[in-house]
C-alpha cells in the first residue's frame, strides 16, 4: 500500500482528497466500502445487515460500486421489529434484496446524478434520481424517498452516498 503525505492533513476543505467525516470517523479513499462503513458510528445497523446478508465479500470486491448507505436512524424509521426480522437466517434472501437495492454498478459521484435519471440496482429494480437545488433524492420502486445527506464518500472500490431512509424494492 502506497502511503501519501498529500491530503493527510485534517483540512476538511479538500473535499474527497483526504477523506470525508461520516459517523465520527474519517472515510478515506485507500479503504474499501466495507472498511470505511465499519468505522462509522452511524452505520452499525447497515454493517450488521451486510454481514447477515452475506455481502461483505461482494462489497469488498473490485467494483466499482455506488452505494446508497442508510444510517441507523434510517433503519429506525422502519416499522418496529423489521430489522430484527430481516437479519434472521430464514429472511436472508429478502435482506439481500433490500441491501442490493442500495447498490448500483459503477462509480457515480453526486455530479453524475441527474434529475429524472433512472439507476438500475444490483438487485435488478430501478431508483429514480430527483436532483433539485443542490440536493439529491432517490425515489424507490414503492414511491418512498431518501435524501442524500453526505455525498461523495470515496472508497478504493467505489462511492458511498449516505441516505436518510431505507429504500424498498417491490419484491
Amino acid at each position: 500500500m502506497k502511503m501519501s503525505t498529500t491530503g493527510a492533513s485534517s483540512d476538511m476543505g479538500a473535499s474527497g482528497a483526504g477523506g470525508v467525516m461520516v459517523g465520527g470517523a474519517m472515510m478515506t479513499p485507500d479503504k474499501d466500502i466495507v472498511d470505511n462503513a465499519v468505522g462509522s458510528a452511524e452505520h452499525t445497523t447497515l454493517v450488521a445487515a451486510v454481514k447477515a446478508g452475506g455481502l461483505v465479500e461482494t462489497l469488498k470486491g473490485a467494483g466499482p460500486f455506488t452505494v446508497f448507505a442508510p444510517t441507523n436512524a434510517a433503519f429506525e424509521k422502519l416499522p418496529a421489529g423489521t430489522v430484527n426480522t430481516l437479519v434472521m437466517p430464514e429472511n436472508k434472501q429478502k435482506l439481500t434484496a433490500i441491501l442490493t437495492y442500495h447498490v448500483v454498478p459503477g462509480r457515480l459521484m453526486a455530479a453524475d446524478l441527474k434529475d429524472g435519471q433512472t439507476l438500475t440496482t444490483v438487485e435488478g429494480e430501478t431508483l429514480t434520481v430527483m436532483a433539485k437545488g443542490g440536493s439529491v433524492m432517490l425515489r424507490d420502486a414503492k414511491g418512498g424517498m431518501a435524501t442524500v445527506t453526505i455525498p461523495n464518500v470515496v472508497s478504493s472500490n467505489g462511492i458511498t452516498h449516505v441516505v436518510d431512509t431505507v429504500l424498498m424494492p417491490t419484491k
